[in-house]
């Protein structure tokens, strides 16, 4: 072969490893504005197409040792401690009568603006469980209704709780009991995954972002919560609703509110100080997610919003 010929030949390789190197990135950007389109519709729309894939997402680990074990603390002696929303308040009741742990005595600490409203529910509950009404100041934000909830609950455990129980679980009312929530729910501190996010990819955690707030989460996090269910022992629930009540206060000073409020700090929270127990999402379950291959029982089912009412401002 001529010098000519092998310069052409080494020419030729040389354009034909441009031309592959160009068509792989030409490629690799096509995929990669693919990608984007696919989560910016995925973010923007979250259609039933997303959705039914998303349920085949791998979820997140735990990160904790194989064979660590969590402090079980699964007593049968359990009380239960409710916020109040009287728009869904009836339903709850009567289905958390049926299903919330059943065989068990119960007592219901009802947070209500008006005590009238309660007495017309009271007698149509079996008996099992003792009906405590609280009577709070109703805010005129909806927000703050949500977040002083917290400081509540903290001065609940002091007044009654404390001294009448062990445990003491919170609940938004706007949702009702479907099966079984029993005494496996159990632990010194209980957390629930966030039906709407246990399967999403933490790039679509709602942390809140804002470095000024007392909730603000630096880095991905663990799971995102869910502030309709927590629970756990009386000390547990006291140091977490102190926490957070502190937390919210310390925002208000600032001017700073969180974006989830109340349920931005509880996730700022249980980043810090990791619960010992973490629920299924089936213990909060919204019909809207659609099919899920790891939910076959709905133990607590999201009513549908009434925000226009629930939400209204006086």
């Amino acid at each position: 072969m001529t010098k000519t010929s092998q310069m052409k030949s080494i020419s030729s390789t040389f354009n034909l490893t441009t031309r592959i190197r160009k068509e792989r990135s030409m490629v690799l950007k096509h995929k990669c504005l693919c990608f984007l389109l696919v989560f910016m519709a995925y973010s923007t729309f979250d259609p039933i197409f997303f959705r039914i894939l998303e349920g085949f997402i791998p979820m997140e680990k735990c990160h904790l040792l194989k064979g660590f074990k969590l402090k079980p603390g699964n007593h049968a002696d359990n009380f239960l401690d409710y916020c109040y929303l009287d728009l869904y308040l009836e339903r709850f009741l009567l289905s958390a009568d049926e299903h919330f742990m059943p065989g068990f005595p119960v007592i219901y600490y009802v947070f209500v603006d008006d005590l009238a409203k309660l007495k017309q529910i009271t007698p149509k509950l079996s008996g099992r469980g003792k009906v405590q009404d609280l009577k709070v100041e109703k805010h005129r934000r909806w927000q703050d209704n949500s977040m002083f909830r917290m400081k509540l609950i903290k001065e609940l455990i002091e007044t009654h709780v404390k001294n009448e129980a062990n445990y003491i679980f919170c609940f938004d009312v706007d949702q009702h009991f479907n099966g079984r929530f029993g005494t496996e729910a159990l632990s010194e501190s209980v957390a629930l995954l966030h039906a709407w996010f246990y399967r999403k990819l933490k790039f679509f955690y709602t942390y809140e972002s804002n470095p000024l707030s007392s909730a603000y989460i630096e880095s991905k996090g663990d799971f995102y919560y869910h502030a309709a269910v927590f629970g756990g022992t009386w000390q547990s629930v006291r140091n977490l609703t102190e926490r957070c009540h502190h937390g919210i206060m310390k925002d208000k000073q600032r001017n700073v509110e969180a974006l989830w409020h109340d349920e931005s700090h509880l996730n700022k929270y249980y980043w810090l100080h990791k619960p010992t127990k973490i629920l299924s999402p089936e213990y909060c379950w919204d019909k809207k997610i659609g099919w899920r291959r790891d939910i076959h029982v709905f133990r607590l089912l999201w009513v549908k919003k009434q925000y226009g009412i629930s939400r209204q401002i006086n």
